[in-house]
């Protein structure tokens, strides 16, 4: 939720201008998640990041309405730290911070706040949090990438948000061994580096803030590795030309790079500069053609002639690996569906019976193939971390469209 209201907020700071009546929806959600952490972060030197335990809810498959399994709380505290989940929810308070302070400077002096005292706990106390809750977490949502990464982009929006000299100072002196100069090409919920980097370049290519001027280098590096032609890129395509990372909700990684290619192209723009990948430099244009090809191909124009965006087209996944949408609803079906007795929709070859406009799934793999089907959730669960990123490209494109 952390990293989904992080890329919600940076795509409204970017391309809210273009989005026209949905502005107001973008804000609304991110406003309902940042309510959830300010709960979360309610009690200091505590933050809870879990509710359920996953080992037991993915043993039914029951309607929200219905759900009777033990809402089990998880913390992390001083003994049980959790630097990567802490700064990502200071990072995500932070920018949306940003997205209030106009509208609800009550509201954004609150935000920004409560993310400067959650970073702060998250740096004291580091580790990662899949190593104090285990079997809580894991291996549902294990912390790969550890929590250098989180703290590097949790900083990197504190300095954005309060153009505090600490945080400009703490990513001089850290950000090194934070990761900032490695060469990953992943970008999603579990690895920032990537985000980190194009943010803050933009504090060198648009406010010359002249310590920063290697995360030009650093975005860089981590747009040529994106680049098909570049002898050093690190990106791999299906035949049909999608970007594909790993099987495993692959989409994620399309939309969350696609946001930063059109974000940094708009970045160099505005500051006159190209990428430069050894001898070889591309335009903005260049970064958003590519952009924008990744986000046709979800919406359809991809080998399949599939929009992978469920109720956009006239071809869309059916079986999409989600509960509420699989089970039949309350008005049709009024008692109650036990725990294990929503499998029998589970492994249904039936169309889900509730169509959930807007979600946008895993996607195909690695030949452009398909199976749409709902038992297969690496390829066929939606997550909000995929669609909010993919919310600041859509809002770009409509725009370019129509200019």
């Amino acid at each position: 939720m952390a990293f989904t209201t992080t890329m919600l907020s940076w795509s409204v700071l970017e391309f809210g201008g273009f989005m026209g009546g949905e502005l107001a929806n973008s804000k609304d959600a991110i406003r309902w998640a940042t309510d959830y952490l300010l709960k979360a972060t309610a009690h200091p030197g505590t933050i809870y990041v879990q509710v359920g335990d996953p080992n037991t809810d993915h043993k039914c498959w029951e309607r929200p309405e219905d759900m009777d399994t033990a809402r089990t709380v998880y913390q992390i505290d001083s003994q049980h730290p959790g630097s990567d989940v802490a700064a990502e929810t200071a990072a995500a308070l932070a920018a949306a911070s940003l997205v209030f302070r106009k509208s609800d400077p009550q509201y954004s002096k609150r935000l920004i706040h409560t993310a400067m005292r959650v970073f702060d706990f998250a740096d004291k106390h580091r580790g990662a949090y899949s190593d104090s809750l285990r079997s809580g977490v894991c291996p549902f949502y294990c912390s790969y990438s550890g929590y250098e990464d989180e703290l590097l982009w949790g900083a990197a929006w504190l300095h954005k948000a309060t153009r505090n000299p600490t945080y400009l100072n703490y990513i001089q002196s850290k950000g090194q061994s934070l990761g900032a100069d490695e060469s990953d090409n992943i970008f999603g919920w579990d690895n920032k580096h990537a985000g980190a980097r194009v943010l803050l370049s933009k504090e060198f290519l648009l406010r010359n803030v002249k310590s920063l001027h290697d995360y030009k280098g650093h975005a860089d590096n981590y747009i040529c590795s994106l680049l098909p032609g570049v002898s050093y890129s690190q990106a791999k395509y299906t035949p049909g030309g999608l970007l594909y990372t790993m099987p495993d909700s692959n989409l994620q990684y399309v939309t969350s790079s696609s946001f930063l290619l059109f974000t940094y192209a708009k970045y160099l723009s505005s500051s006159k500069h190209v990428v430069t990948c050894g001898s070889m430099t591309f335009s903005p244009k260049r970064l958003r053609t590519i952009a924008k090809r990744q986000v046709d191909y979800i919406l359809g124009d991809n080998p399949l002639k599939m929009s992978y965006m469920v109720g956009y087209g006239s071809h869309y996944p059916n079986r999409i690996h989600h509960r509420g949408s699989s089970l039949p609803c309350k008005a049709n079906h009024p008692q109650p569906i036990p725990c294990s007795a929503g499998f029998q929709s589970l492994y249904s070859n039936a169309p889900n019976p509730n169509i959930l406009v807007g979600a946008v799934v895993g996607g195909p793999d690695s030949m452009d193939r398909f199976p749409d089907d709902r038992n297969d959730y690496e390829q066929s669960e939606p997550s909000t971390y995929i669609n909010a990123p993919l919310v600041g490209s859509l809002a770009y494109l409509v725009h370019s469209t129509r200019s």
